[in-house]
């Protein structure tokens, strides 16, 4: 089963699963979901009405962790982590491994020293078994480890979720993108469509000169033949008595 077919049964499970919960229990499913080894993505379940509920409760702390894992990484967790849960080693691997997707979103060479110290790793060796055991393992990022160069050099990584700012600008630069297209497709419409009028032009020119040529031949057979003038009818005549 590919990392997408399985992401996918995940999410559906603990969204049916949050539905029918309330209180401490959706509170018990977000902590669940969040140490999930194989769930990275945190948006559907945060759109189900139910948890809505818990805002403002006693609970409300494991809906921001909720959003935290949706959208954000181990740094904004040690910025923030007076006011959410403490978290168990699952869900701290889990959100270092998600640092690691955001930092694979704006840059494909990630070096040694920025992963060390957004993923507070004390060493190479350890940040090096990281990245290979625990994300380029588990599908969600590929890439090749630079010991020379000291960086990680990105060839895929698994898409997070968008928070709402980041769908506001994928909105804009897909509209550009589409407006873009509709320029590009019209300029090579109009591009063929006078390539098909100097087509024809072409092809007239060429009939135009294939009929000259034509009747130049017909021009020349006229000139070649035979004239008789009168003294070479009286000669042949002569000849022939």
């Amino acid at each position: 089963m590919d990392i997408e077919q399985k992401q996918a049964e995940l999410i559906e499970q603990y969204v049916k699963r949050a539905e029918t919960l309330t209180g401490p229990s959706l509170a018990g499913l977000i902590v669940e979901a969040t140490s999930h080894p194989s769930l990275f993505a945190f948006a559907e379940i945060l759109s189900v009405p139910n948890l809505s509920k818990i805002e403002g409760t006693q609970y409300s702390r494991y809906l921001d962790m909720l959003r935290l894992f949706a959208h954000g990484t181990w740094s904004d967790y040690k910025s923030d982590a007076d006011s959410l849960p403490a978290l168990v080693h699952d869900q701290i691997r889990k959100l270092k491994q998600l640092s690691v997707l955001t930092l694979a979103e704006t840059n494909k060479e990630l070096s040694y020293d920025r992963l060390m110290q957004e993923l507070d790793v004390s060493n190479v060796r350890e940040l090096e078994d990281f990245l290979i055991n625990e994300c380029m393992y588990s599908g969600i990022v590929r890439g090749k480890l630079d010991q020379l160069r000291r960086c990680f050099e990105v060839q895929f990584a698994a898409g997070r979720d968008l928070n709402p700012g980041q769908l506001n600008n994928m909105i804009e630069t897909l509209t550009s993108w589409l407006s873009t297209s509709d320029s590009l497709l019209h300029s090579i419409q109009e591009k063929i469509k006078w390539a098909d009028i100097m087509s024809e032009v072409d092809k007239k020119h060429r009939k135009d000169i294939e009929d000259k040529v034509e009747e130049v031949k017909k021009h020349m057979k006229k000139l070649s033949r035979p004239v008789w003038t009168t003294y070479d009818v009286r000669r042949s005549t002569l000849n022939l008595e």
